[in-house]
Formats: structure tokens, C-alpha cells, sequence
């Protein structure tokens, strides 16, 4: 694991220790997501993918990851169109990760 990633799973897991940062049921999602990215090397994606995993929040779009883009593509989604998804973008991300994903299987003959 690189130093950096490792330096990051150790600030997480001590703000998470000390209780700085809070991801029990009943969390508050947008302060979690700040306390997060608050932290070194977490950004906006891993923030997005601990609100919408760990404070099952319906509603994260995770604009930045390539296989929702490439999801987005295959079905002929528009990022324009997102705020329509509203409150369920979550699903969306899920539904664009199994796009791409269908998309790399290869097709039994």
C-alpha cells in the first residue's frame, strides 16, 4: 500500500477514534462529508463513497469516478440531466457502475 494511502486510512481511523468525525447511524451527512475532506487525502470521491456507503445516503452523485462516465455513456445519460435524479442519485451511481461493468464482460457465443 503507498505511504500516502496508508497516512490517510491512519487519519480517518484516528478522527473516527477521538470522534472527530462521526459515521454512526443518524450521522450528519454533510458534516461528515466536511470533517472528511477536512482530512489529508481524502477527497471529494472518497467523501462522496463514505456518505453514500457508510450514511447510506440516498442521494450522492460521484461525478468524478470513471466507470459512472463510462456508465453515463453506455446508457445515454447526460450529467446535465442529474438534478432530475434527485433524491436518488445514489441509484443512478449504481445503475452506471453496472453499465460499465456490462460493458467490459464479453458477450458468450
Amino acid at each position: 500500500m503507498p505511504g500516502s494511502r496508508r497516512a490517510t486510512l491512519r487519519a480517518v481511523a484516528a478522527a473516527l477514534a477521538d470522534g472527530r468525525i462521526g459515521l454512526d447511524p443518524g450521522a450528519d451527512r454533510e458534516r461528515a462529508e466536511k470533517d472528511l475532506l477536512a482530512l489529508p487525502g481524502v477527497g471529494p470521491w472518497t467523501a462522496g463513497y463514505i456518505r453514500m456507503r457508510a450514511l447510506g445516503d440516498p442521494d450522492v452523485l460521484l461525478t468524478g469516478d470513471v466507470a459512472v462516465r463510462a456508465g453515463m455513456r453506455q446508457t445515454g445519460a447526460r450529467a446535465a440531466d442529474a438534478g432530475n435524479w434527485r433524491p436518488w442519485r445514489t441509484y443512478a451511481v449504481h445503475h452506471f457502475w453496472q453499465a460499465a461493468a456490462d460493458r467490459r464482460r464479453p458477450v458468450p457465443a
